[in-house]
C-alpha cells in the first residue's frame, strides 16, 4: 500500500509540473503594451533633437515622424480594444489539466480492475522452473544445475551438442570433455568432440581431433563420418597413402548410391588413387557428365564460358530443391570463386553451412578462399 501512495504522489507532482507552465502561459500571452508606447514617445523626442541639430533633413524627419506616430497610435489603440483574457485562460488551463491527468488516472483504474497489482514479479527462479519451449531458458536452467552439480555427466552430455549447434565452440569442447570424463567415452561423444575441435581450428583436423576420431572408430568401426575425418587428418598431414587407404575402405564399405561416395572418391583421387566404381551413382547434382566434357572441348571460348555458367546456375537451382548434398555445396562455392563471383561464393558457403553446420570441409574451404561468412572464424 505504501508503494501505491508513493506512486500516486509522484504522479501528482509530475502532473503539476506539466500543468504550471501552461497555466502561466495564458497570463503571459497578454502583455501590457504601455512600455511600447513610451518607447515610441521617446523616439519622437529624439527625432526632434536630431532635427534641431541638423543631423536629419526636414523631409526625412517628417517621414520618420509619421511612421513613429502610426506605430504609437497602433500600440495605444491595442491596449484600449483588447478583450479580457481571463475566460480564455481558464478554458486553456482546464483542457491542459484534463489532457495531463486523464490518461494516467484511466490507466491506473484499468490496471487495478483488470491487472494483478498484488501479484509479485516472477523471479528468475520461477521462470527457470518452468521454461516451456524457450531454448535459452532451458540452456540457462541446465547451466545453473551444472554450476551446482558439476559432476552430472548427463547434463554435460545434453548441453554439448546444443553448444556446438550454437557455435559456442569453447563451451562445447568443455561439455564434451566433461561428459567423456564422467560418463566414459562412446563413439557419439568422441565424434562430437572431434568435430568441435575441427570447427574451432578452421577445418583443420588437429592431432587431438584425429585421436578422438580414431578412438570413435575403434568403438564404432562402421561410422563413415568418423572414418572420413581420420582420413582427412592424414591427408592434411601429408600422409597421402594412409589417407587413401582410409577413403578406399569407406568406399568399399558404403552401400551403393551412398550420398557421400562422390566426396570420398574425390579424396581418393586427390591422394593418388583412381576412385572406386559406383561413385558416379551419387554424382552431385549439376556435375558435368563425360558427354558434357566432350562437348565443351569443341566449343569456342565464349560458348564454353556460357556452358560453364549454365552448369553452375543449374547446380545452384538443384541445391535449392535438394540442399542435402555436401559435395554439391563445395562444388558450387568453388565454381563461383573460379568465376570471380566472391559475393555469390560467400552466399553459397553460408547456405551450405546452414545445411551442414559441422562440416569441416566447408569451414576449411572458407579459410582456403579467404571468404568471410557469419559464424565462421577465419
Amino acid at each position: 500500500m505504501v508503494l501505491w501512495i508513493v506512486l500516486a504522489l509522484l504522479t501528482a507532482a509530475v502532473a503539476a509540473a506539466l500543468i504550471m507552465p501552461f497555466a502561466r502561459g495564458g497570463q503571459a500571452g497578454s502583455p501590457d503594451r504601455a512600455g511600447e508606447v513610451e518607447v515610441y514617445r521617446d523616439q519622437l523626442k529624439e527625432l526632434e533633437r536630431d532635427r534641431a541639430q541638423g543631423l536629419i533633413g526636414p523631409q526625412e524627419a517628417e517621414y520618420a515622424k509619421a511612421e513613429i506616430g502610426r506605430r504609437l497610435i497602433a500600440a495605444a489603440g491595442a491596449d484600449e480594444g483588447r478583450p479580457p483574457a481571463e475566460p480564455q485562460a481558464r478554458r486553456y488551463a482546464l483542457v491542459t489539466s484534463l489532457v495531463t491527468l486523464l490518461p494516467p488516472v484511466v490507466g491506473l483504474c484499468l490496471y487495478i480492475a483488470l491487472g494483478s497489482p498484488g501479484l509479485p514479479d516472477q523471479p528468475l527462479e520461477a521462470r527457470l522452473a518452468n521454461p516451456g519451449n524457450n531454448v535459452a531458458l532451458l540452456v540457462a536452467k541446465a547451466e545453473r544445475h551444472l554450476a551446482q552439480n558439476p559432476n552430472d555427466g548427463a547434463g554435460w552430455d545434453l548441453l554439448a551438442p546444443i553448444y556446438f549447434r550454437s557455435m559456442r565452440l569453447g563451451d562445447a569442447e568443455m561439455a564434451y570433455r566433461n561428459a567423456i570424463r564422467l560418463l566414459g567415452p562412446n563413439a557419439l561423444r568422441l565424434a562430437g568432440l572431434g568435430e568441435t575441435l575441427v570447427a574451432s581450428n578452421d577445418g583443420i583436423v588437429t592431432e587431438d581431433a584425429r585421436a578422438a576420431f580414431e578412438e570413435a572408430v575403434k568403438l564404432d568401426p562402421g561410422n563413415p563420418r568418423s572414418r572420413f575425418y581420420v582420413g582427412l587428418g592424414l591427408e592434411q598431414a601429408g600422409r597421402a597413402a594412409e589417407a587413401r587407404a582410409i577413403f578406399e575402405g569407406i568406399a568399399r564399405d558404403s552401400p551403393a548410391g551412398a550420398p557421400w561416395m562422390q566426396l570420398v572418391n574425390e579424396h581418393i583421387a586427390k591422394n593418388g588413387g583412381a576412385g572406386v566404381p559406383g561413385g558416379e551413382t551419387a554424382r552431385a547434382p549439376g556435375n558435368p557428365t563425360q558427354e558434357d566434357m566432350a562437348a565443351a572441348g569443341a566449343l569456342s571460348q565464349g560458348d564454353r564460358q556460357a556452358m560453364i555458367r549454365g552448369m553452375v546456375d543449374s547446380l545452384a537451382e538443384k541445391l535449392k530443391e535438394d540442399p542435402d548434398n555436401l559435395e554439391g555445396w563445395l562444388r558450387l562455392v568453388r565454381s563461383y570463386s573460379v568465376l570471380g563471383e566472391k559475393e555469390k561464393a560467400a552466399e553459397a558457403l553460408k547456405d551450405g553451412l546452414k545445411q551442414f553446420p559441422s562440416s569441416g570441409e566447408l569451414v576449411a574451404l572458407a579459410n582456403e578462399m579467404g571468404l568471410t561468412v557469419e559464424g565462421v572464424t577465419q
